[in-house]
């Protein structure tokens, strides 16, 4: 049977190679992005691999089980499931605007919690299926150059290895994949460093990770060290590291 993937925020860089990574090796998909543009083109480009789609705002959280069900209907099951949507924001902007921290709230965590509840669900009553979100390694420190967001990354994961222990020994797997910065729209203002990585490369190994049953996966693996590090230096001297505190 062919695998059924559906992927929410679906228009993402990442998340639009990831659907033609899955589309490669045969899977069905159905797709959810906010940009109809951007879907319209990308189902064009999958042709008869894409059974459905949907343009659809995920912070309007108020449509998150219908969107799920609509995914699970018009694939005739669920085999993975991709949570791929993000806000960077305005860190700056959102140390003195409530507003505009509570967008990057809004996108990175709640309307993730909003999908990652049906999906649970559906998931679990099954007894199989992959249920995958996209993180970051902002989320395992709080550094100045962009905690607002690195603050709902962290809450997100740690509400991933709750639904995780939860699942466990189920048959459902629950993955999170811990990003560290990758060359997209959302860091096109950022200096690029040897430390990007590209979205080809990147979806390739969300696939592999799924595909291992990885439940944590440092998307490139080499942050796994340099994380590791980082979260065990006492933070008196986190706080004098010029490199960690620069905005």
């Amino acid at each position: 049977m062919r695998e059924r993937v559906a992927i929410f925020g679906a228009t993402s860089a990442i998340a639009v190679e990831v659907a033609r990574a899955y589309a490669g090796r045969g899977a069905l998909l159905y797709l959810v992005g906010r940009n109809p543009t951007k879907l319209g083109t990308l189902v064009a480009e999958l042709g008869a691999a894409c059974v459905g789609s949907r343009v659809a705002d995920l912070t309007e959280t108020a449509n998150s089980e219908e969107l799920v069900q609509q995914a699970v209907a018009t694939l005739g099951g669920l085999d993975v499931a991709l949570i791929a949507q993000g806000l960077l924001g305005d860190q700056r902007a959102s140390e003195r605007d409530a507003s505009e921290a509570r967008q990057i709230f809004d996108t990175n965590l709640l309307s993730v919690v909003a999908l990652v509840i049906p999906l649970a669900n559906h998931f679990e009553s099954g007894g199989a299926g992959h249920l995958v979100v996209l993180g970051s390694v902002a989320g395992e420190r709080g550094r100045p150059r962009n905690y607002t967001y690195g603050a709902a990354k962290g809450a997100l994961n740690v509400y991933l290895q709750g639904v995780r222990a939860r699942l466990g020994g189920r048959g459902v797997g629950v993955h999170m994949i811990k990003l560290g910065p990758v060359d997209t729209p959302m860091t096109v203002d950022h200096e690029k460093t040897f430390l990007f990585a590209r979205p080809p490369g990147v979806a390739s190994a969300i696939v592999r990770a799924v595909d291992a049953g990885r439940t944590e996966a440092y998307v490139p693996w080499f942050w796994w060290f340099i994380m590791g590090v980082v979260r065990r230096v006492p933070d008196r001297l986190f706080r004098r590291i010029r490199a960690l505190q620069a905005r």
